[in-house]
């Protein structure tokens, strides 16, 4: 059997490794237009702020060492331009002496992967704007700065490639602004859980310009100029431009494959396209997302290796099926981490579902051992089923762990009940004995059985303006006197048994603290009195970054750029 694999990266040379293992007979050839294969695209932006010093590491195989390993033939600098499905033969270029050819296949994988999306604006061309998606992008970057010396930076585009980017130019110590018409970093996240991703990069001097439209790029004798709609343009020295992007599908377009959204190729649960003998991995696929059931695209290595696999599984006689995409993903953000798996609640709601939320602040580990900190949970379930949609965790050490535990809880179909079950690692410099994945399921319960009523964020401007209610801090009068919410009347919860006559028994209470877990005490203490009490989810200290952050948007938006 001769099999031909159109690009060597993530879910290629994970097909072609794969194939090999099971079938040492056949014939296996691998086209990759770029000069490099199975290359790490997540390690790029560290390699251009000197995170990662030797450019060799950036690639984990070579066309040799790939050869000596697998007998598999891997042809870089080969661009595959047509797909003839009726002749079992595709098109190739060398890109080194421009000739063509055709080569024959058994079968043909298609992993060609996405490439970073081209705006229709002006000025895309201009010898000071990058992307950077290959090896090659990285060298020209690393090539310019090193050469050019830099001093500012603007990024369009506030995705992973963007944030990563931007703490390594920060790094260097350029001047970074990052630039994009949503009005949050990165949309796996819902915007109140992006708030504290915005506040960390703030704080190590990254400009945002969130809400604005860039127009086009104007070449300067020194620099580049960029065009905003409605406002003042910017100027730096170098442009990269991290928007997103867009599947590589040309060849799957005109060899008359089925395609989907955003020009997609489709593909069913084992990876074969529309067409007998073609396969399709990677980037360049639509998939189901596992959470919502509903049709995505998620550019992601682990999706991709794992495609990969299940494709060589197939083509090898086997029959292995994709059960769909998580997203789950994890960004270094300067000091933080931030990941998330699942469906956020802003997705969640776009999809019909009808969802709850717990938000906590808990250590990530025991409060007694030195060096602990707090760390933001964003659990969303599915009300009455309670079913276990999604999570966002924000913070230090520790997140990874709690990602990796919630997403596997939801593959396997667990409840968010379910979590306060988990028997789970302790030790102090690690964890708590009540781990914080255990306290999101203790307070779901708690939902469930109805202990806990909650109030979130996006009720108290309602509840400002309703009246009849009794609105309620119970932090102490040190921390109501730093800030406090406007409307909420401070009795510190240790003194709440002794002055609840000071609370009118015919209003519903509302009542806040710093995280929601002395409020939460509260709240049982009033229900225990006979009052009808609400627990605001979050705490005080979720309101004062998210609210801040909220502002921050919007005076940048109406009166010009951040200038912090």
């Amino acid at each position: 059997m001769k099999i031909v694999i159109v690009g060597g990266v993530a879910g290629g040379a994970t097909a072609a490794a794969r194939i090999r293992r099971l079938d040492e007979q056949a014939e296996i050839l691998v086209f990759e237009r770029s000069g490099y294969i199975s290359y790490a695209n997540c390690g790029l932006p560290y390699y251009i702020g000197g995170v990662i010093t030797d450019q060799s590491d950036l690639t984990l195989q070579t066309p040799e060492s790939f050869f000596s390993r697998f007998r598999i033939t891997m042809k870089v600098h080969h661009e595959v331009t047509a797909i003839h499905p009726e002749k079992h033969t595709v098109t190739v270029k060398n890109l080194e002496t421009g000739g063509e050819f055709e080569e024959s296949y058994d079968k043909l994988l298609l992993s060609p992967g996405a490439k970073p999306t081209q705006p229709p604006i002006p000025g895309t061309d201009i010898d000071r704007l990058f992307t950077l998606r290959t090896v090659e992008d990285t060298l020209r970057i690393k090539e310019y700065i090193e050469k050019n010396h830099p001093q500012s930076a603007v990024l369009a585009g506030g995705g992973f490639i963007g944030l990563e980017l931007a703490e390594n130019l920060r790094e260097l110590g350029m001047d970074v602004t990052i630039v994009q018409r949503p009005k949050q970093l990165m949309n796996p996240f819902d915007p109140d859980m992006a708030s504290f991703i915005h506040n960390e990069m703030r704080r190590h001097g990254v400009k945002l310009a969130l809400g604005h439209t860039v127009e086009g790029f104007e070449q300067e004798e020194t620099g580049v100029r960029i065009l905003l709609k409605g406002e003042e343009p910017l100027h730096a020295d170098l442009v990269v431009l991290a928007i997103g992007v867009t599947p590589d599908t040309r060849l799957a377009k005109d060899a008359g494959l089925k395609l989907g959204i955003k020009g997609s190729i489709l593909v069913n649960d084992r990876m074969e396209t529309s067409v007998p003998d073609i396969y399709a991995v990677g980037d360049a696929v639509q998939v189901r997302h596992s959470v919502s059931g509903q049709e995505a695209l998620i550019s992601l290595a682990g999706p991709a290796n794992r495609q990969g696999r299940i494709a060589a599984d197939n083509l090898c006689g086997k029959d292995s099926r994709y059960p769909g995409s998580q997203g789950s993903s994890i960004i270094k953000v300067f000091d933080m981490t931030a990941a998330v798996t699942g469906v956020n609640e802003t997705n969640a709601k776009k999809a019909g579902l009808d969802v709850d939320k717990v938000i906590l602040s808990p250590m990530n580990h025991a409060g007694y051992y030195p060096g602990g900190k707090l760390i933001t949970m964003k659990v969303v379930f599915e009300k009455e089923t309670f079913r276990l949609l999604g999570a966002q965790i924000i913070g230090y050490d520790g997140v990874d762990k709690r990602i990796d535990v919630l997403a596997t809880a939801i593959h396997a179909g667990m409840k968010a009940t379910d979590l306060k079950d988990l028997d789970l690692a302790y030790a102090p410099p690690y964890s708590s004995a009540k781990d914080p994945v255990n306290m999101a399921g203790f307070m779901i319960e708690n939902i469930a059985d109805g202990l806990l009523r909650q109030f979130h964020l996006e009720d108290l401007e309602t509840l400002s303006r309703r009246g009849g209610v009794t609105l309620l801090d119970v932090r102490t009068r040190k921390e109501y006197e730093r800030g406090h919410v406007d409307g909420f009347v401070n009795i510190p919860v240790d003194e709440l048994r002794e002055r609840q006559q000071e609370i009118r028994p015919d209003q519903p209470v509302y009542v806040m603290c710093q995280s929601g877990l002395r409020s939460y005490l509260a709240v049982r203490i009033l229900d225990g009195c006979g009052y009808d009490a609400w627990n605001f989810s979050g705490g005080y200290r979720f309101y004062d970054a998210v609210e801040n952050d909220r502002c921050l948007i919007e005076s940048a938006t109406a009166c010009g750029m951040e200038t912090v």
